[in-house]
This record gives C-alpha cells, structure tokens and sequence, in this order.
C-alpha cells in the first residue's frame, strides 16, 4: 500500500509533509518475528478511548507516562508494537483482564511535542493478534500474542455481500458531509471482506462499544454483515436529517421570501401613503391603550400583551389570541360611571307611575337612594332577591328602578346554566375561550355601575363542569365582589358598584350559601282587587296600542274585567289576564279592519262571546249548613281559595282513610284531628266504643289538583268533630289554622291571600290563629271590614264559632243505622248521611 493511500484516513494532526515522512518510516519497521512456538512478544501500547482498525494510519494522543516510555523503547530498537485495547476507558489502572482478549499490532513513530504542550504519535496498524499473556520486564509491560490470519481465500464467494456494502457505504458517503469522495474510490479495490469492513468502519463515527466488537470478531465475513447493517442505520438516520434541514430550509427560504415580499409591500406602501397596516392596528391599539383610563396593573399587562404582539408575525395563530384579550381589556368599563339620580320623590314618582302595589319592594328602593343621598361616598349596594311567582312584575320592577336611578340596565338569565365557566370564563389556554357572562354583560353595560338584573336565580343547575351558584358566591358578596376574578381576564374587576337584584319563584330552591347572601324581599301576588286597577291602569291602556285602538274606542266593564280574572285565568301575576284582554282587543281590532260594526263597550257578554265559554269556575261557599262538611281556606299560586272538606261516617273497624290527592302533611293532620277528638270523646258526649265499630272516610274536591300542608289542621277537626256529634258546621264560616294534640291551634302562612279568598267568596266569618293576627296589617281595609275577624287559640274556640248548637241528639252515627228525621230548621240535615 502507498503512503498516499495511507494518508487519506489521517485526522488532520500533523501536515502533509510531515505525515508522509513519517508514513514512509513506519513502513520501513519490520513486523514482530515468531519465537519456537510461533508466538510474537512486543512491548505494549494501552489505548483507551480510541482504537485503530488493521492496515489504517492515524495519530494518537499519549498520557499515560508508562506508555510514553514504551514508545520510546520501541521506536529507539526500531520494533512494533502490541495495542491493547481497555474495556472501560475510565479505569485508570486497569488489570491483565480489563483488556479485549484481541490486539493490534502497530509501527509507532517517534513522539512528537504539539504546540499546546500535548504529545502524539503516528502509528501504522498491521494485524489482529490474539493476546496469550501480559507481562513486565525491566520496568516496562510487554504482551505476547499469536498472529491471526483473518484473510479470506475464495473471495469470488463474498462478491455479491461486498457490492451490496458498497451501495450501502455510496448512500452513506452522499449523505455525510465529513467523508471525502476519495474514501469511496478506494475501497472499491478492495475484494477481502475483512478488509473492506475494517476500512468502512474506521471511516464511520461509531460507537466504541461497536468498534470493540469489530476488533474481536475475527471472520471477515460477519465483520462485513455487521458493517453492512451498521451502515443501514446510519444511513436511515442520516436521511431523516436532511429530510427535516430540507423542510427547515425550505421554510426558511419561505421566511425570507415573506419578509421580502413584505418589505416590498411596505416601500409601495410608502410611495402610495397608505403604510403597513399591521403596524398601523399596532400603533392604534398603542394609542388606545396609552388615552383609556386604565388602572395600573391592567395598563401594564396590556402593554406587555402588546409587545409579544409586535414581535410576531401577523399571520401567527396566537396574534387572535392576544388580539382578543387587548379588545376585552380596552372595552371593558374599568372607571367610567353613570350619576345616580338621588331625588326620592322624583324615584318615587316613577315607580307609582309604572306600577300598581308592591310596597315593600318600592320602600326597599326608596329607602337606598335616601341614604345615598345622605351620604354619597356610602359605595355599599344592596344585593336584593325578588321572590314571587311568574308574572307578579319582578323584572319590570328592575327596568323601572334603574329609570328611577338613572343608572344602565342589563340582565342576565340564569336558568338552566350548569358551568361554571359560564360565570367565571375559560382559561386563555383554550381555544375560542372568552370571559364568564359576567364581564359579557359588564362590557354590554359600558358602565362601571349598572342595575344588574340576574333573573331566574332558583333555576341554576350543577353538574361535572363544576357548581355555577359557588362562582356566584363572591359575584354577590359586598365584602369580596371589589375583587372578581375572572379566569380569562387574570386579574382583579371591580363589582362593588353595581346593583345587583336577583329573582326567584321559590326561596327554596336556592343554594342556603347563596340565599344568606342576599335580602329577599317577598312578591306574594296580585289579589282580585289588584288585578282590576293594573288592568284600568297599565294592561288595557298597553293592549288598545298594541292593537291599533284608541283610548276612546273601546272601554272595558267592571264586571267584564271581573269576568275575565276569575273566569278566564287562575295565576298569582297578570300574563295571562294581559293575554284576554289582548284576545278581546285583537276581535275587536279585527271588525275595525274589516270595516264591521264593533262595540265601544266591552261588558260580560261579549267576553264570553269573543273567549269563549270560562275556563275556570271559582269554589263558592256551602249554601246551607250541613253535618260533617267545613270550609278551609287554602293559599295558592293565584292568590288563595277556598276548600271544602267532607267527612262521611260509615259501619266498619275503627280506619280512617283520606282522598283527594293530598300530601303526607295534610294526612297527618287528618290523623291528629281524629285523635284530639278521641281524647275529648267524654266531653263531646261520644262514646268510645263508636270509633271502634265506624270508618272514617274524609275526602277533599277536586281530586286531580295536589294539596299538602298542615293548614287544614282545625278545618279536618271541625268536619270530623261535626260528623260525630251530629251539630252542622255553619255554611258562612271559613277557617285556617294547625292543630296540635291537645287543641292549641298553631299559625299558619299566606294570611294576606287567605282573608281576600274567604272575603272574595261571600263568607261571612274567618278563623285565624292569634298568632297571625300580625299578619293582617297587608289585608286591605274594605276585607276586613266586611268579614268577622275571628282569632282562636284552642280547638274548643274554633268548636264554639263554627258549628251550630244541636238542637235534637242523632240516634246513630253510622251509614247504615235507621235514619232519624229531619229537623225543620234551615240548614238542619241527617247527621246520617252528611254532606248529601
């Protein structure tokens, strides 16, 4: 082999010259000679991080001393050496079994001093020696090794695994940059397989474990399949690499592209006096951010936001992102506020014109402006909760409450949310995310200070998204609303200056947390007297517009607007009664139309005529007085009614049994009435042994509609009391009120819609516990002037104003005893069969 060929794998220590001197030397240096026994013994040369395959040349690095003084020995007694290659190159005294069981012989130079004061040999590899022994003589270490003969005789036979190597090594050389195209030249006269794969591995960056795997492997032919299959990994790798430089460059070029093109755009821009309208939006949104009147920590997270903005490219997927939290920012109200109007009188004015009643909520209202009007910097709100049924003028109440403050109205349902990201927002990490429906409606708002409407608090739902009425807590805590943290804002908002009011139908159907937080303030619904006046005032008024009538074309009869309440809806609001009346303007409207002959007068004949037949008959009082059947008094959505109860007596074995209905309460009630009647049986004058040989069948009208509660507690005692002692209960008298055990009669609610349901059908007496006396500071005065007030404490109170005195003793007490005959006096009927 030529020197010239040798130097092509030098890795660049010395110059050219110098490597071709010295190559020419070390080819001049005769191989070890064999002793008897065909061994060969040489000082030794320990490599530990490198290694050099057979027939190569290369430079090496000496450090260890010892090794230093074995090259010198060499080179000065012009012999070869044995390279020991270390297992573990970090061992640092290694022993006689830390070395691979194969070495390398090698022609060493002379050592030679390099510029940074490190020192480096040429060395010349020969052949692979399989190493017999390690030893030390005069102070330096020699190994002696038998010669391994790894040539191949028939090499015609490795032809096709040698061509499919050199396709292999071809790839592998177009591929890395660091191979010169000479290497490939040169091994294509190579026919020995061992020595191709020696010559294709010492050219490969591999691995030292792989290089000592070479090295050990003494069949040419593995060493070449091995080679062959290290190359295709390399290969594989090294194609994936240029196929992402490519795609990095050819976004690259791209990029370059773009930001030419670009800045083309940009100059004809220039010459034109339009400019970049990107930096313009930037130089825009700078302004803006800069004038609004910010508070500093947001003003500094928008200009933050603003600079990520300018350093990216406006076609980024994030620009939108930031785009949309910077619109939020500067379109939020962060200090802008409406002047309240504390005029009381003027507030006052405004609710009485829009609305009829409600005088708890109107106080409410009034009473907050006159503080505020007292003391101004006073930034506390109220939190109230309008709890009614529907159609009872709750939100219309708020929009008239923010007229009368002169504040900006919005509204927010909250029925059926059940995320709580619908209150709080969604992070920025997600896509399309915005801010809760709180700061929605704020920036709706545009005022720091709006009345905020939240309609339909009862109506919240919860489920895996998380408990929506929770997030509510601190939107509708005074104490921490000053703080609102919102998930896609991050930062702190200010609702302590907002009005909030809430609505509800049921107080019992919201969250007790939240329920604590708020002042409730009860909207009971409209009695038959109040519906009339909204109707002349507000609903007849509103219709006749709505439909193309005027004022004086159409008037509407006290009897007929009566007609339509009690007959044609049944609610505790007015929806339903604006709806008539809206279906009665609209036929009249029609024969205006049609150019017909249409009445100016709307009496009860042509609300049947244009409503059709009632829909809904009101329960009149019992029209004589009868054995076993009381009137109760029962609170309903539309404002309250009355309920008779029958009570039959029949032949059995002592059970009771309720119908019509009823609720676990009520039949409760039942069976505490019947046990304070058998605890007072001596004194009624009953005996007994009556209850043990009677059933007790006690039944409430109108089966299909539910009833429940424990107000019917003294009306089942009296009916029962009445059935067993024969005395008729008076037809005139209604009654409310729990009782207990032993007779004490415990108050009830709905007292207000009670009296004007007893009062509205014709009785003549009510019967209240005395602890509801309070109650009747609601009732109008024309009610109570016209029913008798009776207020009890004990079921013998109740016993002697409802029933009749018995004027002749009933001869039995069951359905199938012989029946005694009827008095003469009005009202006087069998005990026998009462209620028939």
């Amino acid at each position: 082999m030529s020197n010239s060929e040798w130097n092509i794998h030098i890795d660049g220590e010395f110059s050219d010259e110098e490597l071709q001197y010295r190559a020419n030397l070390l080819e001049k240096v005769p191989d070890a000679s064999r002793d008897a026994d065909g061994l060969i013994s040489c000082p030794t040369l320990f490599l530990r991080d490198t290694l050099v395959f057979p027939r190569m040349v290369a430079p090496l690095h000496i450090g260890r001393e010892t090794t230093r003084t074995a090259i010198e020995k060499a080179a000065a007694n012009n012999q070869t050496m044995i390279a020991l290659v270390q297992i573990d190159p970090q061992m640092e005294r290694p022993g006689e079994n830390d070395f691979l069981n194969v070495g390398i012989e090698m022609a060493v130079s002379e050592i030679v001093t390099l510029p940074d004061g490190s020192h480096a040999v040429l060395v010349q590899a020969r052949r692979r020696v399989e190493i017999i022994r390690i030893y030390q003589e005069n102070g330096s270490f020699f190994a002696q090794a038998s010669i391994v003969d790894d040539s191949t005789p028939d090499q015609n036979e490795y032809r096709p695994l040698i061509r499919g190597a050199l396709r292999s090594y071809e790839r592998y050389i177009d591929l890395s940059p660091n191979i010169p195209d000479e290497a490939f030249e040169y091994v294509t006269g190579i026919s020995d397989p061992g020595w191709l794969a020696d010559m294709v591995a010492a050219t490969m960056d591999l691995p030292l474990a792989e290089q000592h795997a070479l090295v050990v492997n003494l069949d040419g032919e593995q060493r070449l399949d091995y080679v062959q299959k290290l190359l295709a990994n390399e290969v594989g790798a090294l194609e994936l690499e240029e196929e992402i430089h490519s795609k990095v460059q050819k976004e690259a070029e791209r990029g370059q592209r773009e930001t030419y093109l670009r800045e083309q755009m940009r100059a004809i821009q220039d010459e034109l006096g339009e400019g970049d309208p990107w930096m313009k939006e930037l130089e825009e949104l700078h302004t803006k951010l800069r004038k609004t009147k910010l508070p500093k920590e947001v003003k500094d997270a928008g200009m933050k936001e603003l600079r990520r903005l300018g350093q990216m490219p406006p076609m980024s997927p994030e620009v939108g992102v930031i785009r949309t939290y910077l619109d939020w920012i500067l379109e939020l109200p962060w200090s802008k506020c409406s002047e309240d109007n504390l005029d009381v009188q003027n507030a006052s004015k405004v609710l009485d014109e829009r609305h009829f009643g409600l005088p708890k909520a109107k106080d409410r209202i009034l009473e907050y402006i006159a503080v505020r009007s007292l003391r101004p910097k006073n930034n506390r709100q109220p939190i109230l909760c309008f709890v009614g049924p529907p159609g009872t003028g709750k939100t219309s109440l708020g929009r008239s409450i923010a007229a009368a403050l002169g504040r900006e109205f919005v509204r927010l349902s909250l029925g059926g949310v059940r995320d709580e990201a619908e209150v709080r927002g969604h992070r920025r990490t997600y896509i399309g995310a915005l801010p809760g429906r709180i700061l929605q409606t704020m920036r709706r708002a545009g005022t720091l200070n709006p009345l905020f409407f939240l309609d339909e608090i009862d109506k919240l739902g919860s489920d895996m998204r998380g408990d929506p009425s929770s997030a509510l807590l601190e939107v509708l805590d005074p104490e921490q609303n000053d703080a609102f943290s919102d998930h896609y804002l991050e930062m702190p908002y200010d609702l302590s200056k907002v009005m909030f009011i809430t609505t509800a139908n049921s107080r019992n159907d919201i969250p007790w947390a939240l329920l604590d937080r708020l002042e409730v303030i009860e909207f009971p619904g409209y009695i038959e007297e109040e519906k009339l006046e909204i109707s002349r005032r507000f609903l007849i008024q509103r219709q006749l517009e709505e439909n193309g009538l005027g004022e004086s074309e159409i008037q509407f009869s006290e009897a007929a607007l009566k007609a339509i309440v009690r007959e044609y809806t049944y609610e505790a609001g007015v929806r339903n009664l604006e709806r008539e009346i809206g279906r009665v303007c609209r036929k009249v409207a029609r024969l205006k139309a049609e150019g017909k002959r249409f009445p100016s007068r709307i009496d009860v004949k042509s609300v049947e005529k244009y409503l059709g037949p009632p829909q809904f008959t009101n329960t009149q009082a019992e029209s004589e007085d009868e054995v076993g059947v009381a009137t109760a008094v029962a609170w309903t959505e539309a404002g309250g009614d009355i309920m008779p109860i029958e009570v039959l007596l029949m032949e059995g074995k002592g059970n009771m049994q309720i119908t019509g209905n009823i609720g676990d309460i009520m039949e409760e009630s039942g069976q505490a009435a019947l046990s304070y009647l058998k605890s007072r049986a001596n004194d009624l004058g009953i005996k007994m042994d009556v209850f043990e040989s009677t059933d007790v069948h006690i039944h409430i009208p109108e089966g299909a509609v539910p009833k429940d509660g424990p107000s019917a507690g003294i009306t089942l005692a009296t009916a029962i009391i009445s059935a067993f002692t024969g005395r008729a209960v008076r037809m005139d008298v209604g009654m409310t009120g729990e009782v207990t055990l032993r007779g004490r009669v415990l108050p009830v609610g709905g007292v207000r819609e009670k009296v004007l349901a007893a009062h509205r059908a014709g009785l003549k007496t009510f019967i209240l516990p005395e602890r509801n006396t309070k109650d009747l500071v609601d009732v109008p005065k024309k009610a109570l002037t016209e029913l008798k007030i009776v207020p009890v404490e004990r079921m013998a109170q109740v016993l002697d104003v409802a029933l009749v005195e018995k004027k002749k003793p009933a001869a039995s007490r069951t359905a199938n005893a012989k029946p005694s005959a009827k008095t003469s006096g009005k009202g006087k009927t069998s005990p026998l069969q009462p209620g028939v």
